[in-house]
């Protein structure tokens, strides 16, 4: 089984990791105590406190699961090397659409995307486009909504 590599940079490795430990440690337990108390109620047959009870633990140890494989497959982002000319995963890059609005953006890996932060994957319409220009250069992005032309002006 090949597993593609996940970028991520240290404090999003970090993060992941965090979140690794606080599944294991406090909500694995959090959890067993909800089914323990369920069990005492009554039967587990029609018992909706404990079915709800299995359901989270379900997704807890799917998203354990999940974690580990992101982190066992991770690919840290060096963000302390000199800054390219060109626009690679980890970079930070300012553009200007063709309405004149300036743009920001760092570019990660999927599992560290986030948006509203302005971070977008380098899987995303956006940042793939990006990779690897410079700046000066002409973007034409494809987008659901049709196509986006945008100018490079900065890649740090």
């Amino acid at each position: 089984m090949t597993t593609k590599p996940v970028f991520l940079t240290p404090e999003g490795l970090r993060k992941l990791e965090a979140e690794l430990e606080h599944l294991r440690t406090t909500r694995r337990q959090a959890i067993a105590e909800k089914i323990r108390e369920a069990k005492e109620f009554d039967t587990t047959v029609n018992n909706a406190e404990y079915e709800d009870a299995k359901n989270e633990q379900a997704f807890v140890e799917g998203r354990i699961l999940t974690l580990e494989q992101l982190i066992k497959n991770a690919s840290i982002i060096n963000n302390e090397e000199a800054p390219a000319p060109w626009v690679r995963i980890g970079s930070k890059v300012t553009a200007v659409d063709e309405d004149g609005v300036e743009q920001q953006y760092t570019i990660v890996g999927s599992a560290e995307a986030n948006p509203r932060d302005g971070k977008i994957s380098n899987e995303s319409p956006v940042g793939r486009a990006l990779l690897g220009h410079t700046v000066g250069e002409q973007i034409e992005v494809l987008v659901p909504a049709g196509v986006i032309h945008m100018t490079l002006t900065r890649v740090e």
